[in-house]
């Protein structure tokens, strides 16, 4: 079977994402991703989801440890795996300091072993359905369900972009969220998925490798290209993270321009210093076939699942997801 998935991030309604994500189940995708920060409660989403859906597995695109307490997390996990009947798939991530800060009013530190300890701590209620713990980042007296999960062991998949974070991937997690990838990421990241799985006695190939991938289809390249200029300049500019990760990709100069241009405020010279070769590189960007081509390129280079995130926060901002499913069904 050929893996795919859909990553859903914002500007549609509850009813477009369950939508998109049943036709993607109709066309034989593997998953759906919800994401949160500024676009709806992504377990209520996909609460709902579960509720429409048969077949397809059901992902936070992904949770940060940091705006939930962890308690809550699994307790939300739990409760969505239940409504999926077992088709659940927790994704979590460290956020970033410029979100979890100022928009949330929440200290951020330590992301490596926050992440650590949250994993424990779900583990652990999950399996015994209570906890105590006393981690570096964490510590809780005492935390009990009041109910009984539907499984005691829930699929977690962990976002990482660098060696630290990538380490603890191949140690703990049943796969690796990565993101804007490009042909050559997923040999890059091998080395740190391998040195952490075996610190844990894990074969590396017992890591799935999964990567988030913009994605934008149009009657011309050009005009896919144009379409995910201005969310690639967002993301460069603003976010310390994915600047580092567009230098290091090949990038160093555009990432640059971008964010100094983003600094001054000039939103519109942010997206003017977005070159076209940044956005192929980094996504699934083009006409049907050539999406489809980038799609088989990507599965060749090691991303074992692929998943393609339509740039939905757009007035047309549904259909362009629904085409972009059509377009690049397995």
């Amino acid at each position: 079977m050929t893996r795919l998935g859909l990553a859903l991030t914002g500007g549609l309604s509850p009813w477009d994402v369950i939508e998109c994500v049943r036709l993607a189940e109709d066309l034989g995708y593997e998953s759906a991703w919800i994401a949160e920060g500024h676009g709806g409660d992504q377990f209520a989403l996909l609460a709902a989801c579960a509720l429409h859906t048969r077949r397809i597995r059901l992902g936070t695109g992904v949770s940060s440890v940091f705006v939930r307490s962890i308690p809550t997390l699994a307790m939300a996990a739990a409760t969505v795996d239940h409504l999926a009947q077992g088709r659940f798939l927790l994704g979590l991530g460290s956020s970033h300091r410029v979100q979890v800060e100022p928009e949330h009013g929440l200290a951020y530190s330590k992301p490596v072993q926050r992440v650590r300890d949250s994993v424990a701590i779900i583990r652990a209620l999950l399996r015994d359905g209570a906890v105590s713990y006393q981690g570096e980042t964490v510590r809780i007296a005492h935390f009990d369900f009041w109910f009984t999960p539907y499984r005691p062991q829930i699929p977690i998949y962990l976002a990482a972009l660098f060696p630290p974070m990538l380490e603890v991937c191949g140690e703990l997690a049943e796969g690796v969220l990565l993101t804007r990838s490009t042909l050559a990421t997923a040999r890059q990241v091998a080395g740190p998925l391998a040195t952490g799985a075996r610190r844990a006695g894990r074969r590396p190939e017992e890591i799935d490798i999964a990567s988030l991938l913009p994605c934008s289809v149009a009657a011309s390249r050009q005009e896919a290209l144009d379409a995910l200029r201005p969310g690639v300049a967002f993301y460069v500019g603003f976010f310390p993270r994915y600047r580092r990760l567009m230098a290091e990709s090949g990038f160093a100069e555009a990432a640059a321009a971008i964010h100094a241009a983003w600094q001054r405020g000039d939103r519109q010279a942010a997206v003017r210093a977005v070159p076209d070769a940044l956005i192929a590189s980094t996504g699934v960007v083009g006409t049907p076939a050539e999406c489809q081509e980038r799609l088989a390129a990507y599965r060749h280079s090691g991303i074992a699942l692929p998943i393609i995130s339509p740039f939905t926060r757009v007035a047309d901002g549904k259909q362009r997801a629904l085409e972009a499913i059509r377009a690049c069904a397995p």
